[in-house]
């Protein structure tokens, strides 16, 4: 099993991002993936999540109505669009999944990180 964050880079305030995870090893139409993120010094903190075999997404207060997670089957991927970003969003996002459906159960496995720098 594994996952790879990509898409991540420079973005002045009010830009938008991509990240990409892409999954290797098994299917990730019936898990739940996971964005979270990292500012050095901090605990990692849950961004986003889509459940397994389903359209349900979450989202954590202070990305809502700016980020949008979503779910490529076919290409066994997972996108985050971020869009609005502010400085507070600078940090290293990471994918995870726990293998099961729900968002509710932690992580079992990561990907390795994509930076985000917002800043002018």
């Amino acid at each position: 099993v594994q996952l790879q964050a990509s898409g991540g880079g420079l973005v002045q305030p009010g830009g938008s991002l991509r990240l990409s995870c892409e999954a290797h090893g098994f299917s990730l139409d019936g898990s739940a993936i996971s964005w979270f993120r990292q500012v050095p010094g901090k605990d990692r903190e849950p961004v986003s999540c889509i459940y397994g075999s389903s359209e349900t997404t979450t989202y954590v207060n202070s990305v809502k109505g700016r980020f949008t997670i979503s779910r490529d089957n076919a290409k066994n991927m997972v996108y985050l669009q971020m869009n609005e970003l502010k400085p507070d969003d600078t940090a290293v996002y990471y994918c995870a999944t726990p293998l099961e459906r729900l968002c509710t159960l932690g992580p079992a496995y990561w990907g390795k990180g994509t930076l985000v720098t917002v800043s002018s």
